[in-house]
């Protein structure tokens, strides 16, 4: 049946109405002669909507006057009358036609790059090493390997466990899962020492099981391996165990931060301009002035992909430029307010840094360098460096 509309399509079709007492008598006889319906719908009990082809029209209205029905054209449909309608508009049928050549050949190639799973690592790294690989914007699709780009990205990274990609439209759509960075977790059955896990002075050393191999006072590097996972006797020789023990010592932290006597802070008026830019694979077109209307100004950046349908991208993309007004203020520092501003600055970064703190003690210097202050920030705290680490024979 679809195949019989389809071709009706083809050829053209008309929607008619039958109008008469007989109506079931005319279909039935048309049906014997091979003419086909579809789409019949009853408005009245002596009225009748329906399709037939163009070609069989003629032949429907002999048996319609037969059985005293009459037939009105209500709509002619199908490529026949779409062509008919547009002949006087040659040019915009033929730009029809050039825009869905223009969309078939687009439909080749691979326009957007879409990145899912990453968390920890950075798309922008991920595309990087995409385009090395061969997998980049308005790449022919027929020419990306998937499969071996895949290969060459987990042999080159520890941190990613496994990659796929998928071709769907023009979207090229790279899922990730990143590797699991957590340290090994020893085993309580293994052979193990405690090492420092970073730069330290010995305050305190326990062990409840393994040999202590440095003293209260001793710097260490990281690495160094404090509580050896064995145990030593004189007759007994030597017999491996799994460390056990804590070692607290004294970690320096430093951060320096550098002030100028004169500094420009820059603060937003509320005011702001939008302009706009297209930008047509590496071709771009701006729609505005180069420059701005405000004397001092920061600008941030969006920009969207234009698409067709959910994965089909055109290589078209709209860039918004947002343009807001600043007022630059200028502050001088004196060496009180640099220490001030710089120990402020020097101790946000060193907090996300220290954790698993027992105490800390805090030193602050000034050095004056003629046209800003280095301010240094010391942190000696005394914390747990020790961590345990498979002994391997």
């Amino acid at each position: 049946m679809f195949f019989k509309i389809l071709l009706n399509f083809i050829f053209g079709y008309l929607n008619v109405t039958i109008e008469g007492y007989y109506i079931e008598r005319f279909i039935n006889t048309c049906m014997s002669k091979g003419i086909f319906f579809w789409g019949m719908k009853r408005t009245r009990s002596t009225i009748m909507n329906m399709n037939l082809g163009a070609s069989e029209f003629k032949q429907a209205i002999k048996i319609a006057k037969k059985h005293g029905c009459r037939i009105k054209i209500n709509g002619k449909h199908g490529l026949p009358f779409i062509l008919k309608k547009y002949k006087k508009r040659k040019i915009f049928f033929i730009l029809l036609l050039l825009v869905f050549a223009i969309i078939f050949a687009l439909s080749k190639f691979v326009w957007n790059i879409e990145i899912t799973g990453n968390t920890a690592i950075d798309s922008n790294e991920i595309i990087e090493a995409l385009n090395a690989d061969g997998l980049k914007i308005g790449t022919l699709k027929s020419k990306v390997n998937t499969e071996e780009i895949v290969n060459k990205i987990r042999y080159q990274r520890d941190d990613i466990a496994w990659i796929g990609i998928e071709l769907t439209g023009t979207n090229a759509i790279v899922k990730i899962v990143e590797a699991d960075s957590k340290p090994e977790i020893v085993d309580e059955n293994d052979y193990c020492n405690i090492i420092a896990s970073k730069d330290g002075i010995i305050e305190k050393i326990t062990a409840q099981n393994g040999t202590i191999m440095v003293t209260e006072g001793t710097e260490v590097k990281q690495g160094d391996i404090l509580i050896a996972g064995y145990m030593e006797g004189k007759y007994t020789g030597r017999n491996y165990v799994n460390a056990q023990g804590e070692v607290k010592a004294k970690v320096t932290y430093a951060q320096t931060e550098k002030i100028y006597k004169k500094e420009t802070k820059k603060e937003k008026t509320g005011n702001f301009e939008n302009k706009y830019a297209i930008k047509i694979n590496n071709f771009k077109i701006n729609f505005y002035k180069t420059l701005s209307k405000y004397e001092n100004y920061d600008t941030m950046y969006t920009s969207k992909k234009i698409k067709l349908f959910s994965n089909f991208y055109l290589p078209i993309e709209i860039i918004k430029y947002t343009n807001y007004e600043v007022t630059n203020t200028e502050i001088t520092y004196n060496e009180e307010k640099a220490k001030e501003e710089g120990t402020k600055r020097a101790e946000e970064k060193l907090n996300s840094l220290i954790t698993n703190v027992d105490s800390a003690e805090k030193q602050v210097s000034v050095t004056d360098m003629g046209s800003f202050y280095d301010i240094k920030v010391t942190y000696i705290v005394t914390e747990n460096i020790g961590t345990k680490e498979k002994i391997v024979f």
